[in-house]
């Protein structure tokens, strides 16, 4: 179904690619785009403030430890992209290699793990490894260890800043051409029959045959707009930072225990804690739900016995959304049918890490049709409805 023509009224500016979306993947975007000489790039922003979505309530982990060769392949290029951000950019993106240690309870994990480590180092990862669980133990004695086996470390994993990342990549784009309109709702994607023809907004409108839809959480409602439906749906991941804490190393990496996903990183001068609950469903749910706090900390204390003495202040816990796909991989490319409309959605807690290798490959594609960066077929919107879906399994 074609849109509507906007009102003779409205002035139209014209863009060669909006960007709906001002979070880091959108910002990552604008930035490629602007970097390979496409100076003409418009981003809108629903809300008064970049990265009040998604990005602002990240974990911020960067990781290459991953199950598919897709993912891992997004990886090596985001995460050395990200060690040299400071240098590319000239702004900072805080990355912090402090490594992810995947703690297995199980031969099942350890086994796991291993495969996994394998496809990792057949790709090019260099600095994994697997560990013994002496050598956690010696490492890290404030974990209870008895029922460890063995891990997987990766030193080149780590965090970042995901809000300074945001900021840089589109400070970046911003010096270099690209506008960004920010207090923007779009509220129609227009078509003819050769494809894409303008994006109007509560701000005005653009003329542009080419529109990515970098919406997150919200991808689904935009790509309506376009007459397409996107499999891809809202889901609550709720973060607990504690106050100071310094019977725990600040030099720790991310520690995952993988007897149920319970995963702690440093923040600050404390600790930020993170578990996926499992009875959690999906929904535009933004609110941090207090009962989660004793959820959590029961499963750090019962991994880190010192944890009981954790102190928190649930005021300070927060609420975000994760924009899953039912195989947890993103999806990334153009729509064939409805041509100029390209997807950057549904990374399911992947897109701060991802962010810089998304923005190349959807440069690329809108550029020059085609990318040497992954392989896009594995991650086209089409998987789903042919049953060519990949699934990941390394989903913290």
């Amino acid at each position: 179904m074609l849109g509507r023509g906007p009102s003779p009224l409205v002035i139209m500016q014209t863009a060669d690619v909006v960007i709906i979306g001002g979070g880091i993947v959108g910002s990552s975007i604008a930035y490629h785009l602007t970097a390979a000489g496409c100076a003409n790039v418009a981003v809108v922003e629903r809300e008064t403030a970049q990265g009040k979505g998604s990005t602002g309530k990240s974990m911020g982990g960067v990781r290459a430890q991953f199950s598919t060769p897709v993912n891992i392949q997004m990886s090596l290029y985001s995460i050395p992209f990200y060690a040299s951000f400071d240098e590319r950019l000239g702004n900072p993106a805080g990355y912090r290699p402090q490594g992810y240690l995947f703690c297995a309870t199980s031969l099942k994990h350890l086994d796991y793990l291993r495969a996994n480590q394998k496809k990792q180092i057949a790709l090019g990862l260099k600095a994994v490894r697997m560990v013994s669980a002496d050598e956690i133990r010696s490492l890290y004695p404030q974990l209870r260890a008895d029922d460890i086996l063995g891990g997987s470390f990766c030193s080149t994993d780590g965090f970042v800043d995901p809000y300074s990342a945001m900021n840089g990549f589109m400070a970046w784009a911003a010096d270099h051409g690209a506008r960004l309109w920010k207090n923007a709702t779009v509220t129609a994607i227009h078509r003819d029959a050769q494809g894409i023809t303008g994006v109007e907004t509560t701000k005005g409108c653009f003329s542009t045959r080419v529109v990515v839809n970098a919406a997150g959480a919200w991808a689904a409602e935009i790509a309506k707009m376009a007459g397409v439906d996107l499999p891809v749906e809202p889901l609550r991941r709720m973060l607990v930072p504690t106050e100071p804490f310094d019977q725990f190393p600040h030099s720790a990496p991310m520690i995952i225990d993988m007897s149920n996903g319970f995963h702690f990183r440093p923040e600050a001068l404390g600790f930020l804690l993170a578990w996926n609950d499992p009875e959690e469903t999906p929904g535009y749910k933004l609110e941090f739900e207090p009962t989660f706090i004793e959820k959590i900390l029961l499963r750090a204390a019962d991994r880190v016995p010192i944890f009981e003495n954790l102190a928190v202040n649930p005021k300070r816990a927060w609420a975000g959304l994760y924009e899953m796909t039912p195989d947890h991989h993103p999806i990334l490319g153009s729509v064939p049918e409805v041509p100029g409309f390209f997807l950057a959605n549904g990374f399911s807690g992947h897109g701060v890490m991802h962010a810089p290798a998304t923005g190349k490959i959807l440069s690329d594609l809108i550029l020059t049709g085609k990318t040497s960066l992954i392989d896009t077929s594995l991650l086209d919107l089409a998987r789903f409805a042919q049953g060519r879906t990949i699934h990941e399994t390394a989903v913290l």
